[in-house]
Formats: C-alpha cells, structure tokens, sequence
C-alpha cells in the first residue's frame, strides 16, 4: 500500500512557544478545520518548567464545544464557573462542555510548582453537533482507573472516548467520536480498522510506522476513509488515534468560541466584554480580556 492509498492530508504543527515549554497545533489548519468532530488539537510539551514556576491559563470563556485534557505527565487545577475544582493527572479525562457558556482556568497545582512542574500532554476542542450547540454547561470527571484499556501485541491502547477494540469509554461524547492513546512498546503494533468516517493519528512521543509509513512526530495524518492499516513501533512511541463521524453543518471558531450560528459568536463576545459571563469560585481575581484581534484561531 502506497502512502496515498493510507492519507489523505498531512497537517504539519503551527508551534507556539509560550515561555517555558512549546504547543504544536496541528488543528485547525489552513488545509483542513475538522477530523470528525475535533477541531482543535494541541500537543503541549514535554516539558518542565523552571522551579517555582507553573502554568497559569486565568479564567476565559467558551460556547459552543467540549474540551477533552488528557495528560502523558503532569497536572493541572481545572476550576469552572459550575464551581468545579478538579485536579487531573496522567490516565484520567476531564471533559468540560461549554454549551451555552462557561468559563474555566487551568493552572499548575501548588504542590508541583516548588520542584519546577513537569508537562505532556494533549488538549482537543469538539465542536458540539446540530441541535446540541446549545445544551447546558457541564463537566465530567473520569479517573484513570475508570478508563477502558486495551492490551496485546505489545501495545496498550487507553479508549479516551467512543467504542475501539470492543471496548466503550465512559467519556460523554455528544457526537460519534473515536478517540484512544496507544502506548506501543519495542515491536509493539496494533490494528486500526475503518470504524468511523474521518480518522487521523498523531506521533506525540517516540517512534512509530503506519503500514510502513514512517510517521513524523507532531503531524497529524488523515486517513483515507475505509483504510484499515496496522501501527507498528521498532522502538517504542506514543500514538493518538482521532476522528468521528464528519460535520455536515460548518462551525465559525473566532477566539474560544464555537458555533455553527455567527450571531452566537457575536452574542458572546459582546458578554464577555461587559462582563455577563459567570466567574469562577475561587478564581475570580483576574480574567484573559476579549482580544481586538485573536491571536489563536479564528475562521472561516
């Protein structure tokens, strides 16, 4: 099988140094905005941060989407305007659906910051389907021994979300999603069958191969639709497999907010600016100001 006979598109990573550790941005791309219903995919790290330092992402509002953190290593503090104070760490998920508004902050927890803070990991955004956009806010929690894990042939694949390998994760999932990190060992493989319309896999650490393909780390590859293909790793890598079914209905992004509808979007930026958003308890003291001009994603 030829490399075009397995992609479709391969979306070279938008990297942004934010002052101790790198983020690679994969999605939304000049070429391609969704995979399914993922339309935001970020690698942050790996990294670790100078001692006494951390990451602080103060309070910003969203609509429209899920956030889905999942950590290789490290924490994070997520506390919401749902009142949310959760900590995560590598295995578990947070889920957080914006729906109709919330507002949210991550930062490094105190008990890391003295040694310098370790970081990996990846952050998506989903876009809520038609006649969901506008659900309430909410936030779901799974810790990583609630995870579904697969294992065999040398690899160990977590479900993040969706049903893979006859296994279903009990991660919400507003539309059809498949999402999974698979963990491949020295002659490590695994088959990735034709589950859904749009897939894509992501080398985030290591090295892996795709029905011989050498995978670059750091790009994300498009499937070709009904491609069935095997990952194989000679020495060890870290892969995430995403995708869903595809988007009939086109979303407008413009900074953290997501919609199908553009009125929305305006509706929220006019709140956010006059300060109609809930707060975050505990986090209340300081907030990201609406941007002029967004600096991070904005289309069509």
């Amino acid at each position: 099988m030829t490399r075009d006979d397995l992609i479709l598109q391969t979306l070279e990573p938008a990297t942004h140094d934010l002052g101790g550790f790198k983020v690679y941005r994969t999605l939304p791309h000049r070429e391609r905005t969704m995979v399914g219903p993922f339309l935001f995919f970020d690698q942050m790290g790996p990294a670790h941060l100078p001692p006494g330092d951390g990451v602080d992402v103060r309070p910003h509002p969203h609509i429209g989407l899920s956030t889905v953190t999942w950590l290789f290593e490290g924490a994070f503090q997520h506390k919401d305007s749902l009142g949310t104070d959760q900590r995560i760490e590598p295995g578990a998920v947070n889920l957080m659906t914006a729906g109709t508004g919330i507002v949210h902050s991550e930062r490094s927890p105190a008990d890391v910051r003295p040694g310098g803070p370790s970081l990996a990991g990846i952050q998506t955004w989903l876009a809520l389907p038609d006649g969901r956009e506008e659900v309430a806010p909410a936030f779901q929690h799974v810790a990583a021994p609630d995870m579904p894990v697969v294992e065999g042939g040398g690899a160990r694949a977590t479900v993040v979300m969706g049903s893979l390998w006859k296994q279903t994760s009990p991660v919400k999932a507003w539309a059809d999603t498949i999402y999974a990190d698979i963990a491949l060992e020295a002659g490590g493989s695994v088959p990735l069958d034709d589950s859904t319309d749009e897939r894509a896999v992501y080398l985030a650490l290591g090295e892996a191969t795709l029905d011989g393909l050498t995978l670059e780390p750091q790009r994300l590859y498009v499937l070709r639709p009904g491609v069935a293909a095997t990952l194989r790793s000679a020495r060890g890598g870290r892969v995430m497999l995403a995708g869903g079914a595809a988007f009939a209905t086109p979303r407008h992004v413009w900074w953290n907010f997501v919609h199908s509808s553009r009125e929305a979007i305006r509706e929220a930026r006019r709140a956010w600016k006059g300060g109609e958003f809930a707060t975050v308890p505990g986090d209340a003291a300081e907030r990201i100001p609406l941007p002029e001009v967004p600096k991070t994603v904005s289309y069509p």
